[in-house]
């Protein structure tokens, strides 16, 4: 399978892996100048790229990346950001500053990671009645912590 990426503006960094069993492509910043996110508050980053994926029977996950969120406090807004296999528009990453401090973001710097993942499409039925299990509808913790 192959990624194509389409550069939207001069300034964009098309995505890279860090290494060579890298999970996750890195995303980077594409802004006209840098861009602070205060305290508590997010903001929408664009990167400049848009992608094509050769098969599309896969999904694009967007992640965010571990140091900006252990460091820093910045992650994604909605935890994982998903870009269906035909979606052509640029991608864009929502960061959330979740520490006491204003963070900066500038052109080139790498906000995201995007994650290539295999995706099934179910047909969907409606029913009465759902088989029983030994679960049944325990959830939220109904399985214990240890």
């Amino acid at each position: 399978m192959v990624l194509n990426f389409q550069k939207l503006r001069s300034n964009a960094i098309l995505p890279t892996r860090a290494t060579a069993q890298s999970a996750g492509l890195d995303l980077y910043a594409c802004l006209p100048e840098p861009c602070k996110i205060p305290p508590h508050s997010f903001q929408m980053i664009p990167t400049g790229v848009a992608c094509e994926p050769s098969d599309l029977n896969v999904s694009l996950l967007i992640f965010a990346r571990s140091g900006l969120a252990c460091k820093y406090g910045v992650a994604l807004t909605n935890g994982v950001g998903v870009v269906d296999a035909d979606y052509r528009g640029e991608i864009c990453v929502s960061l959330i500053n979740q520490s006491d401090k204003g963070f900066i973001v500038t052109d080139g710097m790498r906000i995201a990671q995007l994650v290539t993942v295999p995706i099934i499409y179910p047909e969907t039925n409606s029913t009465n009645e759902l088989k029983e299990t030994e679960r049944g509808d325990g959830g939220f913790g109904s399985t214990g912590l240890n």
